[in-house]
């Protein structure tokens, strides 16, 4: 969100029951067994059932989550035996309202376990996963739930309009995309696949992270530190204290290939290390080897794309998103790829050209290099650095005065923070979020510093939906990974870590000003391929003249940043920009060739770098020097997560971002009736109509602008 869509727990594509139900309605309390006296088994009485953390035990998740399962179950079956003839009533809106209980528990508990998983809540995860999928098999195959279903489709869908119909279109079609429609050996078959597949990315996900953590480099001097900064020294002297230190210092490893961390180091021996340690951290080169679980995810969704008719899971994806199909996503690649590729090959020469002034004539750039002399370049040109600029932006400003600002500027709401209310770590705060007329919309949680029990990466969810239906207002979290400072002293944050805030903010947004009816499609329950265009759009707000003098200001003095400096930096964003973008390419081409590929073609285990080596070269993407973003042994997004053949959204929903950008740019980026547009036409709607239709109908354009893209990112 970056990894917005977190832990993708359904693989079958059921989202309306299992796992993103949130209010209840039909708890119960089963006397004399495990769930006795669990806080869990009823809503919170805290205000707009909050969660309760202070009385919630680790020990209560498991019993509570099989609890669930077992109502829904029986939820099912009620329907199923209904002796009335089958409408939207009596079917569509029960099962709807159905899982009650089981979406509530699951969305704290998932929302733990990504940001906060201690070993017993991964044991827990762990069996609760097998349990979680037999549910959503038992529900998606259901052969006389489907008929009811289908009945009503066939019967009553041209009379339903608005968010009924779509409710029924979505219920139908996420039936018939799950096997629904399959003979029942090829029912049984798609039984298994989504069983062993949920398995297998669970296994994945577990093993991710600690082989993450696990590569870590220790560093014995403070020598060997040459250039970082003495607050980067000093966070670099409590990662080693946290981890157990095995030396006086440690570089932890972040998710992407690329470590910020290689722009400041002098030492080039230990850059080397830092990149390697990142690009080896899963492929078997030391104790962990993601491959396996790679390979036969890959197989097993080609074979699942198979049984339902299409020729490999890629075309079976993109068919529900905005893309539709490969050779629009291929067409959409290719043009970027065009422009990118001599903007890249220039850079890459030209960071080269200025290492030898001080290397010599025979040094070769390697990609632990890069960034290193690209970032001296930088400050050569602008005369400016990336620390000059971290102390106008302290984590506290950034949030209140920068992220909070914007919102209160373009869609009049303002944020109180609560102390009443209990959350999983001390770190993390509460919000209510108000809105202009007074009226409480949501609640907002924030968890932004680093810990070992965190995955890497950033993202929002929801603890609760929005939902007319349900009387539920949004309870939203936004988690990031900043390494905290030592005690004592400010956080302070890159320019990255600045937009991060945004970026995630954005989508809390999408969530907490939803107004829909229906949980189902309320909020952020849309495609993959739309649903980064609230957050990153959100983005442009940090570049806002009035936001950025609101924010910007020094930690210590208080004073706004120099113009001067001010201007150093924004003109160097889009300094050797093809990177980014280069990265995120050679990461998406490389999902989308796995997802391409029939269950007899994907490579095995020994294979696997071999596979993506060559798809990079054949689509022109092969560099040394620009890596993707993720290579294939650590692809979280894509073998752990939501977005297996959806890693190209980013750069999709970027272009839609910059189109609205654009508009607000030309019609005032805070003018407040250009917010409530925005709001009322495309952050209110969520999954209620056509996406492309709630573009257009706030941006007037027929189709999105590509073209737009490049030019925003300097190329």
């Amino acid at each position: 969100m970056n990894n917005r869509i977190g832990k993708c727990l359904l693989t079958a594509g059921l989202a309306s029951a299992v796992m993103i139900a949130t209010a209840a309605t039909t708890d119960g309390n089963k006397k004399g067994n495990v769930t006795d006296g669990n806080p869990l088994m009823h809503k919170s009485t805290l205000p707009f059932g909050a969660p309760d953390f202070a009385v919630i035990n680790e020990a209560d998740y498991l019993p509570a989550l099989k609890a669930g399962i077992e109502q829904q179950r029986e939820e099912i079956r009620r329907i199923v035996e209904n002796k009335e003839k089958p409408t939207f009533k009596n079917t569509i809106l029960a099962y709807e309202e159905s899982g009650q209980l089981l979406g509530r528990v699951s969305n704290v508990f998932f929302g733990l376990t990504n940001a906060n998983k201690t070993p017993a809540l991964g044991l827990a995860e762990d069996e609760a996963i097998p349990l979680l999928t037999a549910l959503e098999n038992a529900i998606s195959f259901n052969q006389k739930f489907f008929e009811r279903v289908k009945y009503v489709y066939d019967n009553e869908l041209n009379s339903l309009k608005g968010e009924d119909r779509k409710l029924l279109e979505e219920t139908y079609k996420g039936f018939v995309r799950s096997g629904a429609l399959l003979s029942p050996e090829k029912k049984a078959r798609m039984e298994e696949i989504n069983n062993r597949i949920a398995a297998l990315q669970q296994e994945f996900g577990n093993m991710l992270p600690k082989a993450t953590n696990d590569a870590a480099v220790w560093v014995n001097s403070r020598e060997e530190l040459a250039g970082l900064s003495d607050a980067d020294i000093a966070q670099c002297k409590k990662d080693a204290e946290s981890r157990g230190g095995k030396a006086p210092y440690c570089i932890v490893i972040v998710n992407t290939t690329q470590q910020p961390i290689l722009a400041s180091l002098d030492n080039r021996d230990l850059r080397r290390r830092v990149y390697e340690a990142s690009v080896h951290r899963a492929d078997g080169s030391g104790q962990y080897n993601n491959f396996p679980f790679v390979v036969e995810i890959a197989k097993l969704r080609a074979e699942k794309a198979e049984l339902m008719g299409y020729p490999n899971y890629a075309s079976y994806s993109l068919d529900n998103t905005m893309a539709k199909n490969t050779d629009n996503v291929y067409a959409f690649l290719k043009q970027l790829i065009a422009a990118y590729t001599p903007k890249a090959e220039a850079e890459t020469r030209e960071i080269e050209e200025y290492a030898r002034k001080t290397m010599g004539k025979d040094f070769r750039l390697e990609p632990y290099d890069r960034f290193y002399y690209s970032a001296k370049m930088k400050k050569e040109r602008f005369n400016f650095s990336d620390d000059e600029v971290k102390p106008y932006f302290d984590i506290d400003s950034v949030l209140y005065n920068g992220v909070f600002y914007a919102a209160n500027r373009a869609y009049g709401l303002t944020f109180k923070e609560r102390k009443d209310l209990p959350t999983y770590h001390p770190d993390m705060k509460v919000f209510d979020v108000i809105d202009g007329n007074g009226k409480q919309l949501a609640l907002f949680y924030c968890d932004y510093f680093r810990r070992p029990t965190k995955r890497g990466g950033a993202w929002m969810d929801a603890f609760a939906k929005q939902s007319h239906q349900r009387g539920q207002i949004p309870i939203i979290f936004n988690v990031c990974n900043t390494a905290k400072a030592p005690e004592g002293q400010p956080t302070l944050l890159t320019w990255d870590e600045v937009t991060t805030m945004f970026h995630e903010f954005g989508h809390a947004l999408h969530g907490m000003l939803s107004d829909c009816y229906y949980n189902t499609l309320s909020g952020t329950s849309v495609a993959r391929d739309f649903v980064e265009l609230p957050s990153q759009f959100n983005e442009s707000f940090a570049v806002v003249p009035e936001v950025f003098a609101n924010y910007a200001k020094h930690y210590e003095t208080g004073k706004s940043m120099p113009e001067d400096l001010k201007k150093k930096m924004l003109e160097s964003l889009n300094f050797h920009s093809a990177y980014s973008l280069g990265e995120n390419l050679a990461a998406t081409c490389a999902d989308l060739a796995w997802h391409c590929l029939a269950s007899s073609e994907v490579p095995t285990a020994d294979k696997a770098n071999e596979f993506e080596a060559t798809v990079l070269k054949e689509i022109g993407l092969y560099n040394n020097q620009i890596p993707p973003r993720y290579h294939t042994s650590y692809f979280n997004h894509v073998w752990g997560g939501g977005y297996a053949a959806g890693y190209y959204s980013y750069l999709w929903s970027e272009v839609l971002a910059v189109n609205c950008a654009d508009y607000f740019e030309r019609n005032g980026a805070l003018n407040p009736s250009v917010g409530k547009d925005f709001r009322d036409k495309l952050l209110s709607r969520g999954n209620t109509e056509d996406l492309m239709q709630t573009f257009s109908n706030f941006t007037g354009m027929k189709s999105p602008d590509a073209a737009a893209l490049l030019k925003a990112r300097g190329l």
